[in-house]
C-alpha cells in the first residue's frame, strides 16, 4: 500500500504515526511477569537514610555474597553487609598502598575493624581495616601451600604435614582462665594470662594449643554446652587477635559443658573453679625435640 500527501507536513505526521503504532505493538508483545518467580533476601535500605553504627572488632568467621559474619573476642557474632561504597583498607606495605581493596581480600580468619552504618537491624560496612600481616597469614592458611608456609619455621611446616597421623601429645603446660556465672567475657586478668601463655608457647618448638571450655553444673545440658563453646571461642579469638598466636598452630576448640570438673559443684568455690577454659600447650610425642 502506498500513501501520499500533498501536505508538506504529511511525511512527518506519517512517520510519527508509524512509530507510535510500532511502539504500541511492541508494548503489547512484552511478556507478563511470571508469578512463579520470587526474589528473596534482605534488601539494603537507602544509604542516604542510614546513620552511624557501632564499630566492630573481631575475626571474619563466614562470607556469603554481600554479607560477612564478624565474631568478637567475647564470642558475639554480627552479620554486616558489604557493597560498592564499602572502603576496604590495609596498612601500607605489600597489600596496601592506600587504595581501596577488593572484597576478595576479606578472607575467613582475618581480624578486622569494621565501621558501620545502620538502618533498623541492617548494618552496612562503611570501612573495613586490617593489618597486612594478618592478611598474609589468612591467605597462606587459605592456600595451604608449602611455598607460603616456607616463610615460617621448617619445624612448623613439618608439624602441619604430619599432625593428622599423630594422636598422642606431651602436655607442656596448662593455663586455666575463669568466668563469671553465665558469662563468656574475659576479665583483664584472664587476658594477661592468655598472652603470657602464648609467649611461653612461642618459645617451644612445634607447640600447638588446645582450648577447651567448661561450665559449672547450673543450667541445662544444652545451655551449658553452648556456653562452654562460647567461652572457648572467646579465648581462641583473644589468643589470635591480641596475643598474635597463629591460627594454624591451634587445634580445633571444643566445649565440654559440665564434664571433667576441677572441683565439687556442691560449693560456691568449687563452681567458680569449674567455670573455666583450659589452654593446653601440646607437642606431639613424635615431634617433641624436633
Amino acid at each position: 500500500m502506498r500513501i501520499t500527501s500533498k501536505n508538506p507536513r504529511g511525511p512527518l505526521l506519517l512517520a510519527m504515526l508509524t512509530m507510535a503504532s510500532s511502539g504500541s505493538v511492541f508494548a503489547q508483545q512484552q511478556p507478563a511477569p511470571d508469578p512463579s518467580i520470587t526474589v528473596t533476601g534482605e534488601r539494603l535500605p537507602d544509604t542516604s537514610a542510614m546513620t552511624a553504627g557501632p564499630e566492630i572488632k573481631g575475626i571474619i568467621t563466614a562470607r556469603s555474597g554481600d554479607k560477612m559474619k564478624v565474631t568478637t573476642a567475647d564470642g558475639t557474632s554480627t552479620v554486616v553487609f558489604i557493597n560498592e561504597t564499602t572502603r576496604i583498607k590495609a596498612n601500607s606495605g605489600l597489600f596496601g598502598g592506600g587504595g581501596n581493596l577488593a572484597a576478595s581480600a576479606l578472607l575467613n580468619g582475618l581480624p578486622v575493624t569494621v565501621k558501620t552504618m545502620h538502618a533498623g537491624s541492617v548494618l552496612l560496612a562503611s570501612q573495613i581495616n586490617f593489618k597486612n600481616g594478618d592478611l598474609k597469614t589468612a591467605t597462606m592458611i587459605r592456600n595451604g601451600t608449602s611455598q607460603g608456609f616456607a616463610e615460617q619455621t621448617a619445624a612448623t611446616e613439618a608439624l602441619r604435614g604430619r599432625m593428622g597421623d599423630i594422636d598422642k601429645y606431651n602436655v607442656k603446660g596448662t593455663t586455666n582462665v575463669y568466668f563469671d556465672t553465665g558469662k563468656a567475657a574475659l576479665s583483664p586478668q584472664a587476658k594477661a594470662e592468655l598472652c603470657n601463655t602464648a609467649t611461653s608457647a612461642e618459645g617451644m618448638n612445634n607447640a600447638l594449643m588446645l582450648v577447651v571450655g567448661y561450665t559449672d553444673s547450673v543450667g541445662s545440658d544444652e545451655y551449658n554446652q553452648v556456653l562452654s563453646e562460647r567461652r572457648a571461642s572467646s579465648v581462641l579469638n583473644y589468643l589470635q587477635q591480641a596475643c598474635r598466636w597463629k591460627p594454624y598452630r591451634m587445634l580445633t576448640p571444643t566445649g565440654m559443658a559440665k564434664a571433667d570438673p576441677l572441683a565439687s559443684n556442691d560449693t560456691t568455690e568449687g563452681k567458680a573453679q569449674n567455670r573455666r577454659v583450659s589452654v593446653n600447650i601440646l607437642v606431639s610425642k613424635g615431634l617433641d625435640g624436633l
